[in-house]
């Protein structure tokens, strides 16, 4: 059990990879609180996971919006005392030429993806700082690191999560707080419009969920701070 007794944290966790990492961590020990905006989804994942016999609470959450990340992180701490591990997962895409994308699809996607990373991963600081333990892990993309034509926004998001992330690292690893960020490769799964051409030559999501778990259950003493995560054999 790699993460027995560990406190995580997940958003995004109604669905794709959001949904995996929530299952695999609380198979490894793990208690997990999940969010999601969709309570039905948020349900539904939280009985699948609870009839394995593993601890998880769910609390709805739209990571656009302030409060409802305060409270999130106020509701694990009040439930388990702690937050260990944080998984900043929630976002999603908006893929269209920049001259179709409208300032308001442009706001939204750097409000979830973006705003809510920066929102979540700054009310845990404060419980993590004081007790000099940590893991934060973000889903970041390999469009963060690369042009994607018809993606400017967001791609734009995900560089910005891995400039923040970098910075982050140094400010907090004096604390024994590891910042992880995962950048997967196109994932089966709905995210953006749901279409995976050859889905048998891409990740899926369990795969991101195993290397989320590989970050997570590193020796306190080691950190992956960047992982770059392809398909095998994408031809």
């Amino acid at each position: 059990m790699k993460l027995s007794g560990r406190v995580a944290v997940i958003t995004g966790a109604s669905r794709g990879i959001g949904r995996a990492v929530a299952a695999k961590f609380a198979a490894e020990g793990a208690k997990v609180v999940i969010s999601a905006r969709d309570v039905e989804r948020l349900n539904a994942v939280k009985s699948e996971i609870a009839i394995t016999g593993a601890e998880v609470t769910s609390f709805r959450a739209d990571v656009s919006n302030e409060s409802d990340i305060k409270a999130l992180v106020r509701y694990a701490i009040n439930t388990y005392g702690r937050i260990d591990i944080l998984v900043n997962n929630a976002g999603f895409g908006i893929f269209k030429p920049v001259i179709e994308t409208q300032t308001e699809e442009f706001d939204s996607l750097f409000g979830v993806n973006m705003r809510g990373t920066f929102i979540a991963t700054r009310e845990v600081l404060a419980d993590m700082i004081s007790r000099r333990d940590g893991v934060i892990i973000n889903i970041a993309s390999l469009a963060g690191k690369n042009a994607v034509e018809n993606g400017a926004a967001y791609a734009a998001t995900k560089w910005a999560m891995l400039g923040f992330a970098k910075s982050l690292l140094l400010e907090v690893r004096k604390h024994n707080i590891r910042v992880v960020t995962i950048c997967p490769g196109s994932v089966d799964t709905d995210f953006g419009s749901g279409h995976r051409p050859n889905r048998d030559k891409i990740l899926r999501a369990d795969d991101v969920a195993d290397t989320a778990l590989l970050a997570a259950s590193l020796p306190a003493t080691a950190m992956m701070s960047e992982i770059d995560l392809r398909p095998t054999n994408p031809n």
